[in-house]
């Protein structure tokens, strides 16, 4: 998540997410909990990112790494290394497509209209006209 809360959203008229493939896990200090993996789901799809379909979820993640902070054998550290293959191949699929997938028919659209991408404030002022000081 706190990665997340530092990617801009859009630049202009960039989205930098769109079309990036997403994996999810997380680890947390107690027992484990799926809400905050399935809700890093939703903000994937509200990015524009296909996410894989295996997850994880590391409970007790004060137990399951070492003084130098490497992952112990655990059944968690498979299930995270399953995650992280999974993720490479699933982008590895997806890359020769992306441009297909990315390619959307509003931005079609406006770059018709428009000659380019719009930002989100230009769109606004067209919406509402320009604000007065």
């Amino acid at each position: 998540k706190n990665q997340i809360d530092w990617i801009p959203l859009n630049t202009g008229s960039v989205r930098p997410t769109q079309g990036k493939t997403c994996c999810v896990a997380q680890v947390n200090g107690g027992s484990q909990s799926f809400n905050a993996v399935n809700t890093l789901r939703v903000l994937a799809r509200w990015m524009r990112m296909p996410c894989t379909t295996n997850q994880s979820s590391v409970a007790k993640a004060w137990q399951e790494f070492d003084d130098n902070g490497r992952m112990k054998e655990s059944s968690y550290r498979d299930r995270v290394v399953d995650v992280a293959e999974e993720f490479a191949k699933f982008t590895a699929v997806l890359a020769p497509v992306s441009e297909e997938l990315t390619d959307r028919y509003s931005e079609r659209k406006e770059k018709e209209a428009e000659g380019r991408l719009l930002t989100q404030a230009e769109k606004e002022v067209k919406k509402t006209g320009p604000q007065k000081a």
